[in-house]
């Protein structure tokens, strides 16, 4: 089978189950009373269809010669496509409290006109997290092996900014500013800096150059850098003076590495991500301390057990709109925030962006600041976050 075919199959079911969500909530709301009339009906039906096609169109349009109408569509597609899911949601609820209307049936109009209240109500606070300033994470992390003359050293992570037709150069110079903020050693990217246009980011660069940090800024690609087109997107962050990390490690002191792998497509745990880990570590020195950077999680066992002391990844977004987070928790079981797995500290970020919807609920983005600490060392102070 080829790619094409492939991506139209999968381009055919996501529509499908894109419909069936239509159908769902246009029939909830079918026999409320504001649109329980013909003239009602037409508005609700025409509304839905156009709210149907708006995303997909809006894509579409862009990449065919119409920036500014698709990237319109686009927002206010991707905003009824936050919307929509959480519509699903506060009226499944319903429809599962009432065993779709055959029991509590005198309140059953109320509590769905209750719900779409609700789901309207969180759309909006959606939209609103979704436009808000990152938060920083403060962190410190004790890094095996780390020398005691780098103890105390910052690394910024960025992840998942997905720079693009929706996020633009108003949202890069505002997270740089606040890196800058930081005043980190080291700025990390791991991967989705880039959402799939790399032309418009290519207009960018200038600003990407002002992301600097005394020991360096190193980066990988992430699935959507793929999407993009891997060699362009590599071009675009060498010439911002970004260290593109392609299965490679970079000294970026004595005793401290900083590892990287681009995005494999291959999933969490499979044999492509041990077989990139391999190779990128095959340059680190004996007994170095390592940070490791992978967009998406997963091998995450078989990362720790090749001493490497930090993990970094971002891809899951943290779910990025509740309830949503639990189908993302299917892929990843653990989606956002700092573990440990034997020696080895696990960070996630929920990135510094957003995908598809303009919106984020109850997964804030963020920025982590992350500060290292020597074993040497131990006479710095622990608080909640010290792992």
């Amino acid at each position: 089978m080829t790619q094409r075919m492939r991506f139209l199959i999968f381009f055919s079911i996501v529509l499908g189950i894109w419909l069936v969500f239509h159908l769902y909530v246009g029939w909830r709301l079918w026999s409320l009373p504001v649109f329980a009339n013909p003239t009602g009906h037409r508005i609700l039906l025409l509304s839905l269809a156009a709210l149907y096609v708006s995303y997909p169109l809006g894509r579409y349009l862009y990449h065919h010669g119409w920036p500014r109408i698709g990237t319109a569509l686009e927002y206010g597609g991707g905003v009824w496509m936050g919307t929509l899911v959480l519509l699903l949601s506060a009226l499944g609820l319903v429809d599962l409290v009432t065993i779709f209307g055959l029991v509590l049936k005198p309140w059953v109009m109320q509590l769905r006109t209750a719900a779409i209240g609700v789901a309207v109500l969180l759309a909006v606070v959606a939209w609103i997290g979704g436009i808000v300033r990152p938060r920083t994470v403060e962190l410190e992390v004790e890094l095996p092996n780390l020398p005691a003359s780098a103890d105390g050293l910052v690394v910024a992570h960025l992840t998942d900014l997905h720079l693009g037709a929706l996020i633009g150069e108003r949202r890069l110079r505002s997270v740089i500013e606040q890196i800058d903020g930081m005043k980190p050693d080291i700025v990390v990217v791991t991967g989705d800096l880039i959402d799939g246009d790399a032309g418009a980011v290519e207009k960018m660069v200038p600003v990407l150059e002002t992301l600097t940090a005394p020991l360096g800024v190193y980066s990988i690609l992430g699935n959507h850098e793929m999407y993009a087109g891997p060699e362009r997107c590599r071009d675009l962050m060498r010439d911002s003076g970004f260290v593109v990390l392609d299965n490679a490690a970079a000294e970026i002191t004595p005793g401290l590495w900083i590892a990287g792998v681009p995005d494999s497509g291959h999933g969490p745990g499979t044999d492509g991500l041990e077989g990139a880990l391999e190779a990128a570590l095959a340059g680190v020195g004996e007994g170095g301390a390592v940070i490791y950077l992978q967009h998406a999680p997963g091998n995450e066992e078989a990362t720790a057990a090749s001493g490497v002391g930090l993990m970094l990844n971002g891809h899951t977004h943290g779910g990025q709109i509740w309830p949503f987070h639990y189908m993302v928790l299917r892929a990843y079981p653990h989606i956002a925030g700092v573990r440990k797995i034997d020696d080895m500290t696990q960070v996630i970020s929920r990135g510094a962006g957003r995908w598809g919807a303009p919106m984020r609920l109850f997964a804030p983005s963020e920025i982590y600041r992350i500060t290292l600490r020597s074993p040497a060392t131990r006479s710095f102070v622990q608080g909640s976050q010290t792992l």
